[in-house]
């Protein structure tokens, strides 16, 4: 299985932050039921397949603001941190 893994649930500063996409930009999810929501989606993913399991996630583009990499460098790193291995 392959995961791929976006904006909208990424590690920054130090937490994890839950963010939806509208029109053309990020916006931060402030209603706790939503963020449940996101989070559990993501435990779902992550726990369906785990074995042989790819987590994609992109570099982000600096030309494009919606693609920044910060949005994704954080979570790359947590994730590495963990103890996920790179490929």
């Amino acid at each position: 299985i392959c995961v791929g893994w976006d904006g909208d649930f990424r590690f920054s500063d130090g937490e994890w932050t839950f963010n939806q996409f509208r029109g053309s930009k990020w916006m931060k999810i402030k209603k706790k039921s939503n963020m449940d929501y996101l989070k559990n989606a993501y435990r779902v993913l992550l726990t369906r397949a785990r074995q042989g399991m790819i987590i994609f996630i992109p570099k982000g583009d600096a030309s494009d603001h919606t693609r920044d990499p910060k949005y994704y460098d954080e979570t790359y790193e947590y994730l590495k941190k963990v103890g996920i291995q790179e490929i």
